[in-house]
This record gives C-alpha cells, structure tokens and sequence, in this order.
C-alpha cells in the first residue's frame, strides 16, 4: 500500500491521494529531482500480478511518452519499485468532462465544437503515429479553468483489450462509448476512437447518453444494433453540418466514419462557418449493420455456487446469449416472402424471450436486499462487496472527517449499512479525509521536504521561509529550524505553519539603520561575490550618505552572483550663477 509521505524509486514523495479507479491509484507527488508536482499513477494488484499485463502496460505507455501535444497529458517516465508498476505524468488541476456535465447539463454548441477539436486534435497526433487510446470517456479528458483539454490514460487504455467488458469496476463507465467492432470482439482500430468521440460529442450536446441499459452486454448490444437517436429532435437549433459528424462518427460500420482523427477535426474547423448553413443530412456509402452474431458473453464465475444459484445465472446467461444472436440487421432487411416469415419467428422468438427477461428483471428489482457495511474497507474492497450484493456504485466519492478511519478508507456509505434497498441501488461511498484537527510534532532538524508533503497531504497550509545560519551551525541545508505552531498544539485542516529552513551562508544586514556607509556595503558584496547597484537621490536636507533602502531584505542569504540595491540620498549639485552688469570688469561683459 503507499502510504503518504512515502518515496517511490528514491524520487517521487507521495503528498496525497488523489483517486482510486478500477485499473490503477492516482497519487499527487513533488519530483525531488526536478522540483515539481507530478501524478503518479500506480497499477493496482490485479493487474499487477499479471504478466503479460505488465509488460504491454509498459511498452504501450513508453509509446505514450513519445506523444507531445498541448492536449495531451505528458508522459514524464514509467516504472516499477518494489513489485509496484507505476507511470509519471504532468499533474493537472482541473476537472473531467463527466463532472462539468454533470454540473452543466448540455453545453452549447460552440462550447462542444471546441473541447471536440481539441480532443481531436490531440488524438491526431497519436494517429499519425497508429497508436489507438481505445478509451476514450469523459472520466479520461480532463478541462483547466482556461478551457484547455487533456487527454489522460493513454499508458493504461491503450493496454487494455477487448476483454474490458469483464473488468468490474469499469465496464459501466467504458461501455456508453464502446465501439461495435470492440463490442463484437474484433478488435480496435483508429475508427474505434472516431466511434467513442462521437458519443462524447453528442453527450456534450444533449447532457446525455444515447444508449442506456441495465448492464453492460444490454448496452453493448444497442451499441451493435439500434441507431444513434437524433440529435436534432433533442436540441433542435443545433446545425445540421454538426450532426453530419456525430452521423459519421458513430456509424455502426468503420469504413462509413473518418479515417482518423484528423479528418474529423478537418471537418469540426468548418462545421460552424456560414457556407455550411444548408447543409443536407449526410447518407452513408456503406451497409450499416453486419452480419456478423459474434457478441459479448459474460464472463463465467470461477467460483463454485450452489446448483439453484448457478441454474439462475446460467438461464440469464442463455437469455442474453438469445438476444444476440437473434437479432441481427438482415433479418429486419430482407424484403421477400421467405426471409419474411424467418423474421417473423425471429421476431416472435424475441418478443417471448425479452418478457421472460422482462419478468426476470422486474422480479429480481422487487427483492430488497440489505446494504452490507463496507466501513473501515479500501474503496476496492468496498466496491467489490458491494457489486457482489448486488448493488451498482457511483462514480463520484465524497470526503469525509474521521477520527477513527484511516485516511482514504471507506467511512460509511448511502444509503446506511443495514438499510434495505431495491437489487441495483445505486449507492455513494464516503471516504475517510482524517481527523479533522492534526496535532503539530516537533519538525526541528528534519528536511523541509518530507514535513510539508506529510502535513500537505492532511491538508495544512505549509509556507516556508529561509533562516541563514552560519557554517558551523548544527542544521544542514533544507532542514526545519523553528516552525510557527509548537509541537503538541492541534490545528485544523486548512490552516496555516509556516517552517523555518535552513540556509548555510551569510545573510544580508539592515543597511539602512543609519550604521552603514556605501564603503561597508561595497565591502559586504565584494567578500560574497554580490553584484552592487547603486543609485543616488538628491535631498535638501541634511542627510548626505544616508542608505534609505535596500532591494533585499534583511536576514535573507546572501547568494553568490546575485544583484543587490541600495539607494543613498546626495546634497543637491551647487548651481553657477551667470555674469552681470556689476561684475564686469574692462569691457569684457
């Protein structure tokens, strides 16, 4: 488990916990080495014990790191420590697309047009290089305050396969923008990122999925055959032109989308322009549902189960395995007598099976079940025993003070433990963000460093100041000599400490106590290799020589190569007065 304050590969300090989702752990953490706040983010144990995993987690996200673009999270290095397998990254504080839609609602057209050219825009530079995010979500595209958009997870989505539909804490927010040719199990290509950006795309526009369902292979099935709503009869003022792309994005057939993404964003540039203002609906060239019944199958539980249990799980199974493959674009197509009748059946075969499903579905949303207590559990562990209750989990966490909770631990949940709700609730998780006041130690003597990151993380405001102390001093370089709060008094979270480093050298003097001459301060820079700037400024009154101020202040250490400025007040300049009539002498005026 990583701990805050902990180091991995002698370089990274973790300060906080930043997230938790179903493929890795995100941890804020400051690079001793180059001086910055990086993300880190750390495979979870799952998929770290799987090999083959590992290592095409790391050669995809090596390939990431080769990307640069302004829209794209910086790679900055990936590794392992300790059996732990982990990526750096450019830290971002901003928000996902998920929460401002959340927030928002629909966003205007402008609005959308811009975060889709820049997502697009981003991912041209992966295409050029035929690497496939194959993840492609609002929870992986990020937004600044100023309206930059990043895209994120490119290490890990893109070693993810076909098989993600099996992944427990992913699959639902994955499977609203899943591809039908990933669905269907053929793979991705560069039309499958296409695909998810115009679920986005219309998302964004409408503040709302296309397709929804009770579980994944549902949704995933709507995926593979029913058509995109229109997006006009949701938000009719929206162009036609913009439509036209979502139509082409989403097509159920690649070879109907854009090549790659920089053809679409070629397309977005104009969208809006007046010339396209009576633009026609696009039709498409090419047959838009396959053929192919290969569909998604649900993973077999390895665990074995009582025989009315497993009885029960393989008749929803067959069920859902029925819709499939019964379903399919031609038998809705074929126009003669025949294939007709066929459809007929098909179709009547359908219609018994989804009010068999319909019954099982109702029934099981009938039965009320307890909610398990989840406290003192990992936000894995908690999520887990939950799914296996039979309940679904939200996105979204929400901190909360516990005295008795380890930080990042799950406090309670809602609704309660013991509570009875209806088989698939949706419940939220509350997480432990610590007690709600610290109690201060004495930091004398250790680095700087490690306190902030340790206090930072339990949210106190750390400021630091330099304190020069002479060479035979019993502190070194960066270590606390005071600190502002004393040991053994409890602060609350969001105050302040300031600590006091430090800094081995000699330290500027108050020029400007009336004490010093220029002389004196010539003097100081020469012996410590500082720069001197002096300006005058006249005075009338009798303050000749006087240094009235110095540009570094007090007490602050004297650096080698530095500049440093006083100002000193002069007499006024004597003025020469002009000859008159009176002083002229032979004739000479």
């Amino acid at each position: 488990m990583i701990m805050k304050g902990q180091k991995i590969s002698d370089r990274y300090q973790i300060i906080k916990s930043v997230g938790e989702g179903g493929m890795a752990n995100v941890y804020l953490a400051y690079d001793t080495i180059l001086d910055r706040d990086v993300a880190i983010k750390v495979l979870r144990g799952d998929l770290a014990n799987d090999e083959k995993f590992v290592r095409r987690f790391q050669r995809e996200a090596l390939a990431a790191s080769s990307l640069s673009n302004p829209n794209i999270v910086e790679v900055y290095d990936v590794g392992e420590d300790n059996g732990e397998y982990y990526i750096v990254m450019e830290y971002i504080e901003g928000k996902h697309l998920k929460q401002l839609i959340k927030k928002r609602g629909k966003l205007t057209v402008s609005e959308a047009v811009d975060i889709v050219m820049q997502i697009t825009d981003g991912l041209s530079v992966a295409h050029d290089s035929y690497i496939i995010h194959r993840d492609i979500k609002p929870q992986n595209i990020m937004i600044l305050e100023n309206g930059l958009v990043k895209i994120t997870d490119f290490g890990i989505a893109m070693a993810m396969n076909s098989t993600q539909l099996t992944q427990t804490n992913s699959v639902m927010g994955s499977v609203h923008y899943l591809p039908p040719e990933q669905a269907s199990g053929k793979g991705s290509t560069l039309q499958s990122d296409i695909y998810s950006i115009g679920i986005l795309f219309y998302e964004l526009l409408t503040g709302k999925l296309p397709f929804k369902g009770e579980n994944a292979v549902e949704i995933a099935l709507k995926h593979l055959k029913e058509s995109l709503p229109s997006i006009r009869e949701e938000v009719p003022n929206i162009p036609q032109s913009v439509e036209n792309i979502i139509i082409k994005a989403t097509a159920k057939n690649p070879k109907n989308r854009y090549a790659d993404a920089r053809e679409m964003h070629e397309d977005l540039k104009t969208c809006l322009d007046a010339t396209r203002s009576d633009e026609a609906k696009i039709k498409l060239k090419y047959q838009e549902v396959s053929d192919d019944t290969r569909m998604i199958k649900q993973v077999k539980d390895d665990t074995k189960k009582n025989s009315e249990t497993k009885n029960a799980n393989t008749k929803k199974k067959e069920t859902e395995e029925v819709i499939a493959k019964k379903i399919t674009g031609d038998d809705l197509k074929k126009q003669n007598k025949t294939l007709i009748r066929l459809a007929s059946i098909f179709t009547g075969l359908v219609i018994v099976v989804t009010l068999v499903f319909v019954m099982i579905m109702v029934t099981s949303k009938r039965a009320t079940i307890k909610v398990p207590d989840v406290s003192n559990k990992t936000v894995s562990e908690a999520i887990d025993i939950l799914q296996d209750a039979g309940f679904t989990v939200t996105d979204e966490q929400e901190g909360i003070s516990s005295k008795d909770i380890e930080v990042g631990d799950v406090v309670k949940t809602s609704p309660l433990a013991g509570t009875k709700r209806k088989k698939g609730s949706s419940i939220k998780i509350y997480i432990s963000t610590g007690d709600a006041t610290i109690e201060i130690e004495d930091y004398t003597g250790k680095n700087y460093l490690e306190v902030k990151g340790a206090l930072e993380a339990r949210g106190i405001v750390v400021n630091i100041e330099e304190e020069v102390i002479e060479n035979d001093s019993e502190f070194e370089n960066n270590q606390v000599v005071r600190q502002s709060v004393e040991a053994g008094t409890s602060i609350k979270k969001g105050e302040n400490i300031t600590l006091y480093v430090a800094s081995v050298g000699v330290a500027y003097p108050d020029f400007t106590d009336g004490s010093y001459t220029v002389a004196d301060v010539e003097e100081f820079c020469s012996e410590n290799n500082v720069r001197l700037d002096v300006t005058y400024t006249v005075s009338d009154t009798n303050l000749a020589g006087t240094i009235y101020y110095q540009s570094r202040a007090a007490g602050t250490p004297a650096k080698s190569g530095a500049t440093f400025k006083i100002k000193v007040y002069k007499n006024s300049e004597p003025v020469e007065e002009e000859p008159t009539d009176e002083t002229c002498e032979d004739g000479l005026c």
